[in-house]
């Protein structure tokens, strides 16, 4: 179905929010879409849309989390980049016979330092990358993570340790 920016169809009392209409095919996107809608309707703070910095988690194992642009995306978007890149053993299964291995991943334009992309393959990943989903929409940047303290042990810490790009 073809809506607007607010989220109204070609029909003038037509709304229509979530998979039907192609954008983002979340269930919070969908709730955030009708409360979007229902606000314009009925009053209360009307806020656009943003469908920048949506992070979304895929619940297998280990857990994939990711917010913000993948790389190919940012290369396509602004061009050059500095990717940081760490994969390691996760602290807690060092006792253990898992080889498990996780990779943490960041997306930074180059010319600002504006960190554009967070990707996270880890058991906690859901939990990781909703917290730098809210660093990404603040538009932070990697010298903004690069003094911040991590908490050790974490996996999360790995992401503000990062200081040498990949590429």
């Amino acid at each position: 179905m073809v809506v607007d920016a607010e989220h109204r169809s070609s029909v003038p009392s037509i709304y229509a929010v979530g998979d039907v209409i192609n954008r983002v095919a979340l269930t919070p996107v969908a709730l955030a879409e009708g409360m979007a809608v229902a606000r314009r309707l009925f009053g209360g703070p009307v806020l656009p849309m943003d469908y920048e910095h949506i992070p979304s988690a895929v619940f297998c194992d280990p857990n994939i989390g990711t917010v913000g642009l993948t790389e190919a995306d940012a290369r396509a978007r602004v061009g050059e980049l500095d990717i940081y890149r760490s994969t390691f053993r996760p602290m807690k299964l060092t006792m253990t016979d898992r080889g498990s291995k996780s990779l943490m991943k960041l997306i930074v334009e180059r010319s600002t330092q504006r960190v554009l992309g967070v990707h996270v393959v880890h058991p906690d990943a859901g939990e990781i990358v909703q917290g730098f989903a809210v660093a990404l929409r603040m538009g932070v940047t990697k010298p903004m993570l690069d003094s911040t303290l991590g908490i050790h042990p974490t996996a999360a810490e790995e992401l503000v340790t990062m200081r040498t790009p990949v590429s």
